[in-house]
């Protein structure tokens, strides 16, 4: 693995603010959040979280002009 400690911790770091957004009873009733990169956090570890949470089926990102970026999800019905 060629990231450092460092960075590894502060990604999970964000990695875990943001699932607290999105598991939020707000968010989860809404089936959206709305979340901001925090000005410590690092820009490319943030443009890979996105990319992660992107690649989920029945996932939409929204990128807003305030800097912010708009989750929206889907619960698919079972058959």
């Amino acid at each position: 693995m060629a990231s450092t400690s460092v960075s590894a911790g502060s990604y999970e770091r964000m990695g875990m603010r943001v699932q607290k957004i999105i598991n939020s009873p707000t968010a989860q009733k809404a089936k959206a959040a709305l979340i901001f990169r925090l000005p410590d956090e690092p820009v490319d570890e943030w443009e890979q979280l996105l990319e992660e949470i992107d690649e989920n089926d029945n996932v939409t990102l929204a990128y807003r002009d305030d800097g912010g970026v708009q989750i929206f999800w889907v619960v698919p019905k079972e058959d």
